[in-house]
This record gives C-alpha cells, sequence and structure tokens, in this order.
C-alpha cells in the first residue's frame, strides 16, 4: 500500500468518527458546562464573544498571522505530513504553557488565555497551510482556514455542510475572491455561538479555583489535538485532489 492510500483510510476513519453519536462522556460534559456557564459573569461571555469576532476579522482580513514560512508546493505529502506534526508539537507545547499559566490565576487570567488560544491556532493553521503548499496571502485560502476552524468547534449538522465545502473546494474557491463579499455573508452570530459552547466545558473548568492550573493545560492540549486531526486532514484531502490529481 503507497502513503496516499494510507492516507485516505486514515482519512475515512477520521470520517466516520467525526458523525459517531455523542457518547456519555460528551453528553455529561455538555451538561456539566452548561452548569458552569451559568456563574459565569456575563461580562466575560462578552469579552470571550468580541475576542473572537476581533481575532477572526484579523485572521481574515490582515496580515497579523501571515507566515514567514515559505509556501511549500512541491513537498510530497508524506514529507508534509511529517513537517505538520512537528509543527503542530511545537505550537502545542506553547498552547498548553499558555493554559497553564492562566489557569492558575482563575478567572480573571483565564479570560487572558481565551483570546491567547484563538491566535495561537490560527498562527498554526496558517503556517499549516504553507506547508501543505497553499499560500496564505490569498484571500479564498484565509476562508478555507476559517472553515476548518469552523468544522472541528462545530455540531455534527453544521460539520457535514462544512467537510463537502472542504471536499469541493477546487470548486467554492472560486466564490470568495472578494473580501467585500464575503464580509457581507459572514453570518458572525452563528460562528461566536458555536464556537464558545464548543470550549464550555473544558475552558470553563479552567476558572475553577484550585484546578485551573491542571483544566487549562489538559484543555488546551486535547484542543490543540482535536484541531490538528481536522487541519490535517482538511489539507490532505485537498492535496489528494489538487496536486495526485494533476499526476
Amino acid at each position: 500500500m503507497n502513503y496516499e492510500h494510507k492516507v485516505m483510510r486514515e482519512i475515512a476513519d477520521w470520517e466516520q468518527q467525526m458523525f459517531k453519536p455523542p457518547g456519555w462522556l460528551e453528553k455529561t460534559s455538555k451538561t456539566i458546562g452548561s452548569r458552569i456557564n451559568h456563574w459565569i459573569p456575563p461580562k466575560v461571555h462578552t469579552i470571550i464573544t468580541t475576542t473572537i469576532r476581533s481575532i477572526v476579522r484579523t485572521a481574515l482580513f490582515g496580515a497579523e498571522y501571515t507566515p514567514s514560512r515559505t509556501v511549500q508546493p512541491t513537498l510530497e505529502l508524506e514529507a508534509a505530513d511529517q513537517e505538520a506534526k512537528e509543527l503542530f508539537a511545537l505550537y502545542q507545547k506553547i498552547a498548553v504553557a499558555e493554559g497553564a499559566g492562566t489557569g492558575a490565576g482563575g478567572i480573571m487570567f483565564s479570560m487572558v488565555d481565551f483570546p491567547a488560544l484563538i491566535a495561537i491556532k490560527m498562527k498554526f493553521l496558517f503556517e499549516l497551510s504553507h506547508v501543505y503548499g497553499y499560500d496564505t496571502k490569498h484571500f479564498s485560502e484565509r476562508v478555507f482556514i476559517l472553515k476548518v476552524f469552523q468544522m472541528t468547534f462545530s455540531g455534527p449538522e453544521n460539520r457535514a455542510r462544512l467537510l463537502d465545502s472542504v471536499k469541493h473546494w477546487h470548486i467554492e474557491k472560486e466564490q470568495w475572491r472578494s473580501e467585500t463579499e464575503y464580509a457581507r455573508n459572514m453570518d458572525w452570530e452563528t460562528f461566536q455561538i458555536e464556537y464558545r459552547d464548543a470550549m464550555d466545558f473544558r475552558k470553563m473548568l479552567q476558572m475553577v479555583p484550585g484546578i485551573g492550573a491542571f483544566a487549562g493545560a489538559w484543555a488546551n492540549y486535547t484542543i490543540l489535538e482535536e484541531l490538528r486531526q481536522f487541519a490535517m486532514n482538511a489539507y490532505r484531502l485537498r492535496r489528494l485532489h489538487d496536486f495526485e490529481g494533476m499526476g
């Protein structure tokens, strides 16, 4: 079996896992997360929501996250995967240290971790795009990054729609060449709520006195791992279509 066939099987397994019905742990986590959510001050939620919107807008329309790493379109898929894993290991260490440090400081310091973690994730995704040969200077590539970000932190129904976008990106990207058009059609409210809800249980535990440092490190570790799986497989799908399809 060559490497591409191995990747295709891994992607099929990932897709199957993605749409499995939630187990007992996931359901319990959601319930506990909702309860913890109630005692978080409204102003904290407002700050989180505002932060999400601000950072995502910067990623889409600014140059802050454009990496200095060169775009590598000629890198073989196996080599790209290996480089992606090394890149992820670096960002996961940064995220864990960030979560532990801010979690130890209680609720006010944990508020600092929300924008920091989103920024870490965005930087990782922008660099990952260049590893797989896609230049983030193109607006459509930034939209793709946002789709991957949303897919990682969405419910099953939205995930199915976003996965379909990823699979047909060679067609869909043509409609996202205009920044103005995208900004006008962006559903910020849904995006913010879905992201915040996906983070509730793990990140809200970080605000609980006494366990904040451990919870913060654990949360950021698992959240980055999820993002790695979704992002790597999204770019692998594109590589299998765009690059191997050219051969």
